[in-house]
């Protein structure tokens, strides 16, 4: 249904579930992806699975100068980015009074000035072009507020303020700007849930399952169409009920 041919895709965080799930999806309507992510094994496997429309891309987002010359290297080697799904993400969880700086840190530059780095460093491509699709995938908590992750939901939080202020100055180019939020999803993350958590989060959930990469992927497909280009400074929450706002 949704037809991305000809279309070039950077997805941060494609060595993750979510953002795993995100590069089949994409290459799935016919986009070709720049596939980035820390572990470039598998990135590489990735590729193979997957065929030619996966470039892999080794990039840490904390590393500041992989960060900034990130999007020029995609745009030398695949052409520059279309679409851009800004999904790679840390956690550093602790208790407020017990967190260091240095936790704090951590989390901001890759869940939220990361994104931003990205997203300034594909406008001027997206702008020429008069079409564009950023996505970036938020979190419940930035809406609903997590104890211990006072650094993570602020930086998911930051991410909705940030993809709304820059919807409105965008909007007008063909370009749209939304955020996906996605709720207890079986990635690395939650893998690290003991059994009683995860019990307890599902008791929560009246889907009564924990989502899956894909779930996730079919909502920034959607955003990434041309059907929703009239989409723009949203956010979708994809957490089978956890919170309806």
């Amino acid at each position: 249904m949704f037809d991305l041919s000809g279309k070039i895709a950077l997805v941060t965080g494609a060595s993750g579930g979510i953002g795993d799930a995100v590069s089949r999806t994409l290459c799935a309507a016919g986009a070709t992806v720049a596939a980035t992510g820390r572990n470039q094994e598998r990135l590489e496997d990735l590729s193979s699975e997957i065929g030619t429309n996966l470039v892999p891309f080794s990039c840490d987002l904390a590393n500041s100068k992989q960060l900034s010359g990130l999007v020029e290297r995609v745009t030398d080697q695949v052409g520059a980015p279309q679409i851009l799904v800004n999904n790679a993400g840390v956690t550093r969880d602790n208790l407020l009074l017990r967190m260091r700086n240095d936790e704090w840190d951590a989390v901001l530059q890759v869940n939220l000035t990361a994104a931003m780095t990205l997203a300034k460093g594909v406008l001027k491509g997206m702008m020429k072009q008069r079409w564009g699709r950023i996505v970036s995938i938020g979190s419940v908590v930035g809406s609903t507020g997590n104890p211990g992750q006072s650094n993570y939901s602020a930086a998911k939080a930051g991410l909705i303020g940030f993809s709304k202020s820059l919807a409105q100055e965008v909007a007008s180019r063909g370009i749209s700007v939304n955020t996906v939020a996605p709720g207890y999803v079986e990635t690395a993350m939650t893998a690290k849930l003991s059994e009683a958590q995860r019990q307890a989060a599902m008791s929560r959930i009246p889907a009564r399952r924990l989502g899956h990469g894909k779930d996730v992927a079919a909502a920034v497909l959607f955003l990434c169409s041309e059907e929703a280009g009239y989409v723009t400074g949203e956010t979708i929450h994809v957490n089978g009920g956890l919170a309806m706002i």
